[in-house]
């Protein structure tokens, strides 16, 4: 091989490396750009507040609901305990299984029971 040819090959063998280093540079330009486009904007600080300040009032409700005493539904008798009272009266009430059976299924019919329907109007005819 000649000095013309072995300087030839390496001119096109560098050519190569540039085109393919090349072509590596433009495709992390190109991923770069299309992260910074993609990213979502960052939360305000007060929509973030905000969203700390439902979180706290959201637990507290939760809170007071396991452990405080309130009426579910007043009008069918339904009131929510404190889980730990609940547990209690349970493992109490189950010492006699076929009772505590019984008295479950008359609270969830009681519970679950529909309203009448409302009486029909009169019809102005009659």
């Amino acid at each position: 091989m000649t000095a013309a040819g072995k300087c030839r090959d390496r001119s096109q063998a560098v050519a190569w490396g540039l085109g393919i280093l090349g072509t590596f540079l433009l495709m992390a330009v190109l991923v770069g750009a299309l992260y910074r486009y993609a990213l979502p904007e960052p939360i305000a600080a007060a929509r973030a507040k905000e969203r700390y300040q439902f979180l706290a009032d959201q637990k507290a409700a939760e809170a007071k609901a396991l452990t405080e005493y309130a009426w579910q539904d007043q009008t069918k008798e339904i009131v929510r305990l404190p889980i730990q009272r609940a547990i209690e009266l349970t493992l109490q009430e189950w010492q006699n299984p076929t009772a505590a059976r019984t008295n479950l299924i008359a609270r969830v019919e009681k519970a679950a029971a529909v309203a009448p329907p409302p009486p029909a109007a009169p019809n102005p005819y009659e």
